[in-house]
């Protein structure tokens, strides 16, 4: 199942599929369906079709462009749909049976247009894996974790139940990296920690099947003697279509989870580090907007941030619809929560430090983290900023966390890394 839903044999071979069978479906038949019913059909589709997208750009509150495969495929299925309605009476048993085949083919190669676009399962084995809610490789219980023997050399990803006491917040199962040093037994250190935070439509592990977050980690830590911070894959949004952009509202207590619950249930769990100094949070797109949003709102809990291709701060379409849906009308709360606003406002910052990452490709959010580094560097925070090579896809977040982790791991003090 190791095979690429990004690009390659896979997906041409699928919509080079849907194309034939169709056509097929469609067929030339006699002259009533050439001149009438066949131009129906498709004119029925075509109007569907354009009633479909309004419906879903009006009424689904998504404010990312949508590519325009999506459409296209989506007008494919549903033409495949209209020419067996329309041409039922007449047609063979074969085209019948042709034309849902071409739909089903037609609509998984409009969810691939979206998935190509955004990077979200790079391989059918990825979105297999992560649909069925299959364990992850070298996914453990907390149960086995006196199992694994201290001269490991690789980590391992712990499925974790975190309480909700402080925030009431509803969230799915949650992944914990621990690097190999974790697992010695004798001096055993209080490792630093990096919460990692994914997109708006995001599941926990999107960082580990998406970005390569765990991989990553893993040859970071193969460098310094088994050294890499904790990872801490959270739940910011408590479902696939929730966009809580990290904060308190009408979603639920996103930022209280993940400011109150999870730094206390890691600390104790896990043994990991208290100081502030050595926790950071990092994510990518809405995770990137809410890394540096709750350092800067919470120095106290997070004083290290890895802002990846994130906004300008927490919105949802324009300036009131934003206030209105992420926080139910509250200005000031929009106010206490937009990053430049708190940066304007807020004393200079002592020992706090942020990585702003993006691809070449992303120009509003190259521009945003332009204003937010001029800002948080005139408020006392260390940054440093690196531009690669890449669209706003998950596969630029990969690539930019691998630059990142080492100045990140440093700025935590991980052992063996030099601030």
């Amino acid at each position: 199942m190791n095979v690429s839903l990004l690009g390659g044999w896979f997906p041409w071979t699928v919509q080079a599929v849907a194309v034939a069978l169709f056509l097929a479906a469609l067929g030339w038949r006699d002259r009533a369906w050439r001149v009438k019913w066949g131009p129906i059909a498709l004119g029925v589709a075509v109007t569907l079709t354009a009633l479909v997208a309004v419906g879903v750009l009006t009424l689904a509150g998504i404010t990312d462009p949508i590519p325009l495969g999506v459409w296209l495929w989506s007008g494919v299925a549903i033409a495949a749909f209209s020419v067996l309605g329309f041409g039922w009476r007449g047609a063979r048993w074969w085209r019948r049976a042709l034309a849902p085949l071409a739909a089903v083919l037609a609509l998984f190669s409009a969810a691939n247009s979206l998935n190509i676009a955004t990077g979200y399962y790079p391989t059918l084995d990825d979105a297999i894996g992560e649909l069925s809610g299959d364990p992850l490789p070298d996914q453990i219980t907390l149960a086995q974790l006196g199992s694994i023997h201290g001269k490991t050399k690789t980590g391992r990803i712990v499925q974790v139940d975190i309480p909700d006491t402080a925030s009431g917040f509803t969230h799915r199962q949650e992944l914990v990296y621990l690097p190999p040093a974790w697992f010695r037994s004798q001096n055993r250190p209080k490792l630093p920690v990096l919460e990692m935070i994914g997109g708006e439509f995001a599941a926990p592990d999107n960082w580990i099947r998406s970005g390569d977050a765990v991989r990553t980690a893993d040859a970071f830590a193969a460098k310094h003697n088994g050294f890499a911070p904790i990872l801490v894959f959270v739940d910011a949004t408590g479902g696939f279509r929730v966009d809580t952009e990290c904060v308190d509202g009408p979603h639920g207590k996103s930022e209280s989870h993940l400011v109150k619950d999870v730094p206390p249930f890691i600390q104790k769990t896990f043994n990991a580090a208290t100081d502030p100094h050595k926790w950071g949070v990092a994510g990518w797109s809405m995770g990137g907007t809410c890394a540096i949003d709750l350092t800067v709102e919470h120095p106290d809990v997070f004083t290290h941030f890895g802002d990846f291709s994130g906004d300008k701060g927490p919105y949802i379409g324009d300036k009131d619809h934003t206030i209105q849906e992420l926080y139910g009308g509250d200005a000031v709360a929009w106010a206490a929560h937009d990053p430049l606003t708190v940066l304007a406002h807020h004393p200079k910052y002592q020992g706090v430090s942020g990585y702003f990452g993006q691809g070449d490709e992303e120009h509003g959010q190259i521009e945003s983290a332009r204003q937010l580094n001029e800002a948080a560097k005139k408020d006392g925070i260390r940054t440093t900023t690196a531009v690669g090579s890449g669209k706003h896809t998950w596969q630029t977040g990969a690539a930019t966390f691998v630059q990142a982790l080492p100045w990140l791991a440093q700025q935590l003090g991980v052992p063996g890394t030099r601030a």
